[in-house]
């Protein structure tokens, strides 16, 4: 998980993530602060499944709702593989790799993320870069998705002070265990202000021709928009502001709510395939 960054516009350091700030709060935070979601982001109804003909029940940890949430690779140890720094670049690549022994999901795989924080040549401004890449590592066909998890923030300023803006003119419409049954027009995501706004709500995103598709926060105190940015991997987008309003969750995803159930965004590997995809933020 990635616990903390700064970001660089011009002479000026703004701290961009929210996560638990001692290894306690860590062990005690329910609100995946930063997680990798994988094989699966956001939900699936009371954990079941088919596939290939055949019916799985994943671990529930989600009991309010009844559904299994979020994967179950955001607490398992990574291996780091690579790290590298150069005057204008550092990276480092972490990968878990599973056997298959989580109830529910007996496909193995192999799962490499790689964190790149660069400043392009003649800005004075860097970009993080969140690549993932997921190998098939088992003997027959597997369903997959990926998410990430991120609460952002300017420097600690309340969300109620920014702006926001969304690659979208559709919302998805959740019912009272927040899985999918719609879909609706969503108007105005060009200008919203998070004054008193409360999301918890995915969307479909709109990439209009693009490979690319990007999110902004604005902050009118700071003149400054940070921009959270996806590929055409990620189809889908979460947004979500905790009561505590300190922060907003902007969660890139591969697929829907309960793709294991709809199919809607799912991706089937073959033995060996592989999927992957890039996430990246930066100030402007």
């Amino acid at each position: 998980m990635l616990h903390r960054l700064l970001l660089r516009k011009g002479q000026n350091l703004f701290s961009i993530v929210k996560s638990p700030d001692s290894p306690q709060a860590l062990l005690a935070d329910e609100r995946y602060s930063s997680a990798l979601l994988f094989p699966f982001p956001s939900r699936v109804h009371h954990g079941i499944y088919s596939f290939d003909g055949e019916a799985y029940a994943l671990r529930m940890n989600e009991f309010r709702h009844e559904n299994a949430l979020h994967g179950f690779v955001y607490n398992q140890p990574f291996q780091v593989v690579h790290q590298e720094e150069t005057p204008t670049h550092a990276s480092l690549t972490v990968r878990y790799d599973y056997t298959g022994d989580q109830p529910g999901y007996p496909f193995p795989f192999s799962l490499a993320v790689l964190y790149g924080l660069d400043r392009p040549e003649g800005s004075a401004s860097s970009v993080l870069h969140v690549t993932y890449r997921a190998v098939n590592t088992g003997t027959t066909r597997c369903p997959i998705a990926f998410g990430w998890h991120p609460y952002f923030t300017l420097s600690e300023e309340p969300i109620d002070h920014l702006r926001l803006t969304l690659p979208t003119n559709t919302a998805i419409t959740l019912n009272d265990n927040l899985l999918p049954v719609g879909q609706e027009p969503f108007a105005n995501a060009d200008d919203i202000s998070l004054n008193e706004r409360t999301f918890d709500t995915p969307f479909l995103v709109n990439f209009d021709d693009q490979e690319f598709a990007e999110t902004t926060l604005w902050s009118p105190g700071f003149d400054t928009t940070l921009r959270i940015g996806q590929d055409k991997s990620f189809p889908y987008l979460v947004v979500f502001t905790p009561p505590r309003r300190d922060s907003i969750a902007i969660e890139p995803l591969t697929a829907n709510v309960d793709a294991f159930n709809t199919g809607e965004g799912l991706q089937i590997l073959n033995p060996g395939e592989s999927a992957s995809g890039k996430i990246w933020v930066a100030l402007s």
